[in-house]
C-alpha cells in the first residue's frame, strides 16, 4: 500500500518502530512486578495500534482470567505507582490503571450491567490492545471475550451479528459520550475533535470491515479469520482490505491522510495548538484546518471503500438494520 501513498507512511513507520522499542522497555520495566498466573499487564490505545508517539498515554488494565481476588490488589498498587509516575497516566474515565475481570466482561455483554466503562474495555481489547506481562493470561482473556461474541454465530457466510452491534454500539457510544464530556470540558475540544476525525474512525472501520468479512467464512473458520485479522495493527487491517477490493490507490491516499494525523500528534507545536482551540475558535486554527483535511480524506477512501465495492451489499445489509 505504501507504494500507492504520496509518502510512504513515514509517521506511521517511525510508530511502528518506537512501539517496538518502548514495548521491549515496558516489558522490562514491569518484569519485576510479582503477577499471579491468572493476570495479564496489558497496554491500550497508540500502543495496540503501533502508533506510538512522543505523547502517548500510558493505558494500562490488570487483566484477570477469573474472578478478581484479594492477591491482585498489591499488584495494582504497583503497576499505579510504576506506571503513573511520570506525565503520562492512565486517563480521567477510570477506563483504564486499575483491575479488569475478563470474565465480567464477557459475561455482562448488554443490558444495565453492561456499563459504558465495560463497553470500553471489552472493545479496546479486541482491537487495539498489547500484553506487556502474563502473555498466557492475556491470550485466554482475549479468546474468550471474542468467543462470548460468536457462540451464537451459527450461520455460515454471514457477519456475526452480536459482535457487529456491539461494535456500533461502541462507535455511537463515543460520537455520543464525546459531547457529553464537551459539556463538562470544553477546554480539550480541540483535541477530541481531531482525534473523533481520525484516529476513532479508523478504530471503527479497522473492526467493521474484518466483521464484514465473515461473509466469506463457514461458521467454524469464522473465529481464525478474525482472530488473524483483529491481532493485527489496525492500519494492516484497512490496508488489506483496500487491497482486497483493488483500491489500492484510494486506500494509499486515505492512509497518507492519517500518517499526516500521527505526524501532527507528535509535533509539538501543532498539538499544542489543537488542545488550544474551542469551538468557537476553531475555524481561526490553521492546526485544525490540517486535521479536518485529513479526516475528509480518510473518511472519503473509507465510504469509497464501504459503498463503491461489493461490499456495499453487506453494509446495506447488516449495517443498518
Amino acid at each position: 500500500m505504501a507504494a500507492h501513498s504520496a509518502e510512504g507512511f513515514p509517521n506511521l513507520l517511525a510508530g511502528r518502530e518506537r512501539t517496538a522499542v518502548r514495548l521491549a522497555e515496558m516489558r522490562e520495566r514491569v518484569a519485576g512486578v510479582p503477577l499471579p498466573a491468572d493476570a495479564a499487564i496489558v497496554l491500550f490505545g497508540s500502543w495496540g495500534r503501533g502508533e506510538l508517539t512522543a505523547h502517548s498515554d500510558d493505558d494500562w488494565l490488570l487483566l484477570v482470567d477469573g474472578a478478581l481476588r484479594a492477591e491482585h490488589e498489591p499488584v495494582v498498587a504497583e503497576l499505579r505507582a510504576l506506571l503513573g509516575a511520570e506525565d503520562r497516566k492512565p486517563g480521567t474515565q477510570e477506563v483504564f490503571g486499575a483491575p479488569a475481570s475478563a470474565q465480567a466482561l464477557a459475561r455482562r455483554i448488554g443490558l444495565d450491567e453492561d456499563t459504558n466503562r465495560s463497553l470500553t474495555r471489552r472493545m479496546l481489547l479486541l482491537l487495539e490492545s498489547v500484553p506487556v506481562g502474563g502473555d498466557a493470561a492475556y491470550e485466554r482473556c482475549w479468546v474468550h471475550v471474542l468467543d462470548s461474541y460468536l457462540e451464537d454465530a451459527t450461520k455460515d457466510f454471514r457477519p456475526p451479528r452480536f459482535l457487529l452491534n456491539d461494535l456500533v454500539r461502541y462507535w455511537r457510544t463515543i460520537c455520543v459520550d464525546f459531547v457529553g464530556k464537551q459539556r463538562e470540558d470544553e477546554e480539550k475540544w480541540g483535541l477530541r475533535n481531531a482525534k473523533l476525525r481520525t484516529g476513532r474512525k479508523v478504530l471503527f472501520a479497522a473492526g467493521l470491515l474484518p466483521i464484514l468479512l465473515c461473509d466469506r467464512y463457514r461458521q467454524p473458520d469464522m473465529r481464525d479469520f478474525l482472530v488473524t485479522q483483529l491481532r493485527a495493527p489496525a492500519t494492516d487491517r484497512l490496508a488489506a482490505a483496500f487491497a482486497a477490493y483493488d483500491l489500492r490507490d484510494g486506500g494509499g491516499r486515505a492512509l497518507d491522510a492519517y500518517d499526516r494525523w500521527i505526524g501532527m500528534l507528535d509535533d509539538d507545536a501543532t498539538r499544542a495548538e489543537l488542545a488550544a482551540v474551542r469551538r468557537e475558535t476553531a475555524d481561526d486554527s490553521d492546526a485544525y484546518a490540517r486535521v479536518r483535511r485529513s479526516g475528509r480524506e480518510l473518511e472519503a477512501g473509507l465510504l469509497a471503500l464501504l459503498f463503491e465495492t461489493p461490499l456495499v451489499v453487506l453494509v446495506r445489509e447488516y449495517g443498518v438494520f
